[in-house]
């Protein structure tokens, strides 16, 4: 499993929190950017990135996006076909999303999320899986229909 994370000059800080606490779990994340500090930066070209990285093995790869508000990220990434990305705010909305909506991508709001709040959310979205009955997979197909 590969997990991808983008974030735009609002989510920097957090993204490399982030990076660094999944690191030491031994988790496989790669940093599709910002690499660095700049105020110009555009959120849905980060967004864009780890959708694009998540599609390429949808089966082994999921995505964090963040941004100030979490709402841009969360938009741009579900504008890919195949991405169901959520906005994180509780660890068990994020494990019903994962598990009921399939979520494969996870967005996170910089301005609202600290960083203790941020790990619980990400631990949530990675320890859940999706269930494969039939009423969850029915909707997953409508959603791609």
């Amino acid at each position: 499993m590969t997990i991808f994370i983008g974030a735009d000059h609002r989510g920097l800080e957090l993204k490399n929190q982030i990076i660094e606490y999944l690191h030491e779990k031994d988790i496989r994340i790669e940093d599709l950017g910002a690499y660095e500090y700049n105020s110009e930066d555009d959120y849905p070209d980060f967004a864009k990135k780890v959708a694009q990285a998540v599609l390429q093995n949808p089966d082994n790869h999921l995505g964090i996006v963040i941004c100030g508000s979490g709402v841009g990220v969360t938009i741009c990434a579900n504008r890919f076909k195949g991405i169901r990305c959520a906005l994180g705010f509780d660890e068990k909305q994020i494990i019903h999303a994962r598990e009921n909506d399939h979520i494969n991508v996870l967005a996170l709001a910089s301005d609202y999320t600290d960083f203790e709040k941020a790990k619980n959310l990400v631990d949530s979205f990675l320890n859940s899986y999706c269930k494969n009955e039939e009423k969850y997979l029915r909707r997953i197909k409508k959603l791609d229909e």
